[in-house]
């Protein structure tokens, strides 16, 4: 009688370990991707596609979570301070390779507080001017920003963001001078430019695509180290004088750090999957965005570089938001 108890007990704990959530599946619930800006940005759109591309490859709900504020730190700190099992991720941007430069206290440490799961995309601003302009080249901007320092206006999204620091290494580069006129957003910013208020903004392509193609800004070149196939006919900055000229807007998904790497492995493969997908070719076809396939540590070395750049830009141009 004592035997079958011990006999009947071990099926019982087999059982139950068999069955507990420990040891089930990953994902056996909904995966939040966090997107530390509002909703309908351009993030936010990227980030929905990539969850639904997710969604059917892991066959389990991917969810977007909205939550926007100080220049991306409250999203992305939600997510530094989350459970690591791979349920919950955030879509960090340009901004998250930029803020450690930037301000003086974040809550969490980029380097340390993360594991990367996927780099998603990357992809050029491009510096347009008015249809009206004087300007059709690089060099001629550069040539009349040494012989007139400070007059040349360039509009950017506000401070920190990427078409700031892409004009601020264009005049580190050029070794010129231009005055910084900072907007709440791209909107206002193309509607002076639009207007003859500003003389150029380092811009995204979704942003001017309409207005280049329509005649009304000319697209004088694009800031990737190759041209976009969003622009084809149009030249990178680094082949129309400053050869050492290179920025990007970026997206790539990362986990809070010490999440488990076979779930890493899991979301990597869905994230490229996802990637793969034709709605995330569709999409892209809008953005201008170059779309990555790699594995964790491409994103990891890709952000190690961004934040060498930055840092120097930001360094060298006085730039702080603290």
């Amino acid at each position: 009688m004592h035997c079958k108890t011990l006999i009947l007990a071990s099926a019982l704990c087999l059982t139950a370990l068999s069955t507990s959530p420990a040891n089930a599946a990953f994902p056996d619930r909904p995966i939040d991707i966090v997107v530390p800006f509002s909703p309908g940005g351009g993030t936010d759109q990227i980030s929905r596609t990539i969850a639904d591309g997710m969604s059917k490859s892991l066959h389990q709900t991917v969810l977007v979570l909205n939550k926007p504020g100080a220049g991306t730190i409250i999203g992305t700190g939600f997510v530094a301070k989350s459970k690591p099992d791979g349920y919950t991720l955030v879509m960090a941007t340009f901004a998250h390779a930029v803020n450690p430069s930037l301000y003086k206290n974040i809550p969490y440490s980029t380097d340390k507080d993360f594991t990367p799961v996927a780099l998603i995309g990357t992809s050029p601003n491009v510096l347009v001017v008015n249809s009206h302009s004087p300007y059709k080249s690089v060099k001629d901007i550069i040539d009349y920003a040494k012989a007139n320092p400070g007059k040349l206006t360039f509009g950017s999204y506000g401070t920190g963001t990427s078409a700031h620091l892409a004009a601020a290494l264009f005049e580190n580069l050029a070794k010129i001078k231009m005055t910084h006129v900072p907007y709440k957003g791209s909107s206002p910013a193309i509607t002076d430019l639009l207007s003859g208020q500003i003389n150029m903004v380092f811009s995204t392509a979704a942003s001017v695509a309409q207005y280049v193609n329509s005649g009304q800004l000319r697209a004088i070149a694009v800031t990737s180290k190759k041209r976009s196939f969003a622009f084809p006919k149009v030249p990178t900055i680094a082949e129309s004088g400053l050869p050492a000229y290179e920025a990007e807007s970026w997206y790539g998904l990362l986990a809070p750090a010490g999440t488990p790497p076979d779930v890493i492995q899991k979301l990597n493969a869905a994230a490229q999957q996802a990637i793969k997908s034709k709605a995330f070719q569709q999409r892209i076809e809008q953005e201008g965005l170059n779309a990555h396939t790699g594995q964790p540590q491409d994103l990891q070395a890709y952000i190690s570089r961004e934040e060498k750049l930055w840092h120097k830009v930001v360094q060298d141009a006085h730039i702080t938001l603290d």
